[in-house]
């Protein structure tokens, strides 16, 4: 196999961290945000794509000739297809149609073999995810299959805290307040432990779309924003991991990533939108002086047949 490093896997990580300056009210806190759609396929999930199979490897739970499985929205899928065609792994995916045409695409492109989960019109129902994992894990019962996991897999948090230790390298001050969408949980638990480290009074903030409040209400329900609000508790999200939750609506997510694209030049999906318009609501609260941190999760070019642009 190739060596990471002689191949594209460097180009993983150490993205810019850059402040919001024409969408930020007067009063309100400083809003910066990890450009993470500049990692190769366009996602954060490369990060813990890369760290779930070199952990793996080095374990010697995935070894050459094996295929690694795995259920996705698409950006896991993207990015693992990626790992896997430099590291010549066969990578069997189960998707759903209720996710952008542009990742399952993508997938495709870079080698995988997608199996699509029929949706409810198009909409990420309750059940689309565990149906999705139900079938992963059955294909994760053969011996030569590696089932990442990605929803209780461990490695994941190690491919995050190092955006959590780039963010704490990056920030020209302390960080107040951390605020991030729930879909693994991955990304807010280890990029938290780090910050934490550096500044143990921060606050960190879990999010989640308003039309399924499961965290803040109990209540499951359907929407359209991928990678998150995945109709139950992560494994990976502890009650350690954060220290409040929130709910966005979408139609608010919606627009906080067209007025991005717009105003600032940032061009990011839809839970981008939903990460900006709660740090501009806990930066608000909080005022100038402070410092709220999130993350631009992926591009927006992989939303551009699904209406978030037009």
């Amino acid at each position: 196999m190739p060596s990471p490093a002689f191949s594209a896997l460097t180009a993983i990580g150490n993205t810019p961290f850059v402040q919001l300056r024409n969408i930020v009210p007067p009063q309100c806190a400083a809003i910066y945000l990890k450009l993470e759609y500049l990692n190769p396929t366009g996602s954060f999930k490369d990060r813990m794509a890369q760290a779930i199979i070199e952990e793996a490897e080095l374990r010697g739970t995935l070894q050459p000739g094996m295929t690694v499985v795995e259920c996705t929205a698409g950006s896991t899928g993207t990015a693992l297809a990626f790992v896997c065609a430099v590291k010549g792994y066969r990578f069997q995916v189960i998707s759903s149609d209720a996710f952008a045409q542009e990742k399952l695409q993508s997938m495709r492109a870079l080698g995988a073999d997608i199996q699509i989960v029929a949706s409810e019109g198009g909409r990420i129902t309750p059940d689309l995810i565990p149906r999705m994992i139900g079938i992963a894990s059955e294909l994760g019962q053969h011996p030569q299959n590696y089932w990442t996991r990605q929803f209780e897999n461990q490695d994941a948090i190690a491919g995050y805290r190092k955006m959590g230790l780039e963010i704490r390298q990056q920030c020209p001050g302390p960080v107040n307040a951390f605020v991030a969408a729930v879909g693994t949980a991955g990304m807010l638990t280890g990029v938290s432990m780090e910050l934490r480290q550096a500044w143990p009074e921060i606050k960190i903030v879990a999010l989640e779309p308003a039309e399924s409040p499961l965290l803040t209400q109990g209540v499951k329900g359907s929407h359209s924003v991928d990678g998150v609000g995945v109709g139950f508790i992560p494994p990976l999200l502890s009650a350690a991991s954060y220290d409040e939750v929130r709910a966005i609506p979408e139609a608010r997510a919606r627009d906080t990533a067209r007025l991005l694209a717009a105003r600032e030049g940032i061009f990011a999906g839809t839970s981008t939108g939903l990460n900006v318009a709660a740090a501009l609501d806990v930066g608000c609260q909080l005022g100038p002086g402070y410092i709220v941190a999130t993350v631009a999760c992926d591009s927006g070019m992989k939303y551009l047949a699904g209406g978030l642009f037009n």
